[in-house]
Parts: C-alpha cells; sequence; structure tokens
C-alpha cells in the first residue's frame, strides 16, 4: 500500500476489558497523526461503536492530559455482534461515510480477533482498511509481546494490596488467600507472589486439582508455622483460573488445619477489579506511547493486519520479526500469528506457559523458606 497523505483520516478505539495506558496509547497515536497530517477520529464504546458510527474527532487538544487518567477515554464494550459479518459490514459502511483509511484497535484477545476479521472490509477508495493492533491486557495473555499495556500497573497495584495485607496478618497471626485477576494466565499472581515475599502461588496453569490445592496450601502453613520458623502471618497468592474458588479454599482449607490440629485463622481477599483501575505507571506509560507511535506509523506506511510487540524473546521455530525502525525493542506481528499463540498460552501448549511453570517449580521451594 501506498503511504497515507496529509489530511487522510485513521480510527482508534479501545476494546474489552479496560488497561491502565490505553489512553496513553490513544494520546500517542493522536499526536503523532497531528505531526504526520494524519486526522484522527475516536470511536467511543468500543467496536459497538464502530458499528453505530459513534465518532468523535481527536486533536492533541483533546488528549493533553489524558497520559495519567486510568480507564480509557473513549469507553469500551464487550461486543459480540461484531462476529457477525453482517454487522461488520455495517462498521465497515461507517468507516467509507467518514472516508477513514486505517484503524487501530487497542486492547487484549477478543479485539484482537475482531481486528483480523476486520481486515477483510474495504475503505472508500476501494483499498483494505489499514488494520494494526495495540496489545492491551492486565491478564499479559497475548501472544508475541513480552508485556501487553496495563500489566505493569496492575502487578503494582497487586503488590500494593498484598503490602498492606501483610501487615494485618503479621499483627494477627493469620493466613491469607488473595485471590488476584489474570483469567486463564497466572502471570500476575506469579509475579506478585514473589515480588510480596509470599509463602505460596497456585496457578491454573499448574493444572492442579482442588484436593491437590489443598493438600499444598496445608503443607505451606503447616511448614511456615513450625516452632522453628517464628512466622507470624501466611500470604497464598491464587489465580482467579485456579479451579477451586477461594471461598471453597478456605472451607476446606479450615476443616484440614482442624483435622491437623493447627488452630489459624484464615481470610480470604479476592482483590477483582481494583486491580484495573488507577492511574497507569510510567513503565505503562511509556510503552504504551511506543507501541501507539509505532502503530500509527506503521498504518500511515501501509502495513496491516499486525500487532505491534514490545521486547519479544524470539523461540525456536519463530520466523523472524519486523522491527520498527524507530524503535527497535517494537516489533510487527501477524495477527493471525498473534491469535494462534495466544491460544496456546491458554491451552499449556507454549513454551512461554511451560516456561512460567518451570520457574513456578523453581520458586516455589524458596518461597516456602
Amino acid at each position: 500500500m501506498q503511504e497515507l497523505a496529509a489530511g487522510a483520516r485513521v480510527a482508534v478505539l479501545t476494546s474489552g476489558g479496560d488497561a491502565p495506558g490505553m489512553n496513553a496509547a490513544v494520546r500517542a497515536v493522536v499526536q503523532v497523526g497531528a505531526l504526520l497530517g494524519i486526522e484522527t477520529l475516536g470511536v467511543r464504546r468500543g467496536y459497538q461503536g464502530l458499528i453505530d458510527g459513534d465518532f468523535t474527532p481527536l486533536e492533541p487538544r483533546h488528549v493533553d492530559g489524558i497520559h495519567r487518567r486510568g480507564g480509557t477515554l473513549l469507553g469500551t464494550t464487550r461486543c459480540l455482534p461484531f462476529l457477525d459479518p453482517a454487522v461488520r459490514a455495517r462498521a465497515a459502511q461507517q468507516l467509507r461515510d467518514q472516508h477513514v483509511q486505517g484503524l487501530i484497535v487497542i486492547g487484549g484477545n477478543g479485539s484482537l480477533a475482531g481486528a483480523r476479521a476486520f481486515g477483510s472490509e474495504r475503505d472508500h477508495t476501494g483499498n483494505p482498511f489499514r488494520i494494526m493492533g495495540i496489545p492491551a491486557s492486565i491478564d499479559n495473555d497475548l501472544g508475541y509481546t513480552t508485556l501487553a499495556i496495563g500489566t505493569d500497573t496492575a502487578l503494582n497495584t497487586i503488590v500494593e494490596a498484598i503490602d498492606r495485607i501483610s501487615d494485618t496478618a503479621s499483627s494477627h497471626g493469620r493466613t491469607f488467600i488473595v485471590e488476584v485477576m489474570g483469567r486463564d494466565c497466572g502471570y500476575l499472581a506469579l509475579t506478585a507472589a514473589v515480588a510480596t515475599e509470599s509463602d505460596g502461588v497456585l496457578l491454573r496453569e499448574s493444572q492442579v486439582t482442588p484436593g491437590e490445592a489443598i493438600n499444598k496450601v496445608v503443607d505451606i502453613v503447616r511448614h511456615a508455622y513450625a516452632p522453628d520458623r517464628g512466622k507470624h502471618r501466611v500470604i497464598i497468592v491464587k489465580s482467579e483460573g485456579v479451579e477451586i474458588g477461594s471461598s471453597a479454599l478456605k472451607s476446606d482449607l479450615d476443616s484440614a488445619l482442624s483435622a491437623a490440629g493447627l488452630p489459624v485463622e484464615t481470610r480470604v481477599s479476592v482483590l477483582g477489579h481494583m486491580v484495573r483501575g488507577g492511574a497507569p505507571s510510567a513503565f505503562d506509560r511509556l510503552l504504551a506511547g511506543r507501541l501507539g507511535h509505532a502503530a500509527m506509523r506503521a498504518v500511515i506506511r501501509g502495513r496491516t493486519g499486525e500487532m505491534t510487540g514490545w521486547h519479544v524473546l524470539l523461540r525456536p521455530g519463530d520466523p523472524p520479526p519486523v522491527v520498527f525502525d524507530l524503535d527497535p525493542f517494537i516489533t510487527f506481528w501477524p495477527l493471525d500469528q498473534v491469535l494462534a499463540e495466544t491460544e496456546r498460552i491458554k491451552d499449556g501448549t507454549s513454551a512461554v506457559t511451560q516456561w512460567r511453570v518451570r520457574i513456578l517449580r523453581e520458586v516455589e521451594p524458596i518461597l516456602a523458606r
């Protein structure tokens, strides 16, 4: 494709679960576009807004200071109707009516799947829309990016919360099960457990049964409160994707501890959606800016059907990436390839997932010491 001429239009939307740093990515897209003479249209409410034609012009004055704000200025929805080709055709017509030639999608797995599906649609000139994805997900469950926008902020929020919980746990000699978000990906639970000197961690990727999870936690508690240890608290970090729920885990743990003659008080804290909120960290602001910068320049230059990735560690068999010439840490990956690797991360066959499980096995004895 030829490079977009000055005055061309590119749309940007945020989709799926919100992630701190989405606004910073939007700001970067708008600022780079303005610098290069490209008009940016914001799409409110994600793919639903695209279907409805809910657009707003975005100029640098509209995005001034938004990089500090959590959530997404444009709003977001989960839009299952977008899976229907007829609905996507309606969305494409909305963009044609506005003479938009490119679309930048900021979001996670479902959002990028929508971007891939939309790649078959054509703009008002008869050419395919230029489609570029930017990875944004606190779960860090996307292929071909070492970190997604929002992950670092979520991790820092979890660490602060566990540090506070640890204070009260130590004061009362209690055991806390702290459940964190992450869906099917245990990245947040694993890294938070290490960062907070927790005593144990439960991940879905380890594929432990409910019974195994109970036995594991009982062993951790028994070891932690041994007379020669001098421990005053136990923290177990649990990923929300683990098969047994936190309440059921506590109930079974209480019964097992009572049967073992261990008079230990237990509590459950589910951090939930608070992990998604708050101002983005410095790292997430910088990451979002770099990914947004690369995405807008790529669309202008004629790249399409790709996602921008950050600092990807290549695995055996991976094709060489296309590196962004202005930032050697940013690479471009075909959406088909990204989504296939994302599925492998979820089902446990990815080298990334297997590496995390191996690391957990190495780390667990250290956590429990």
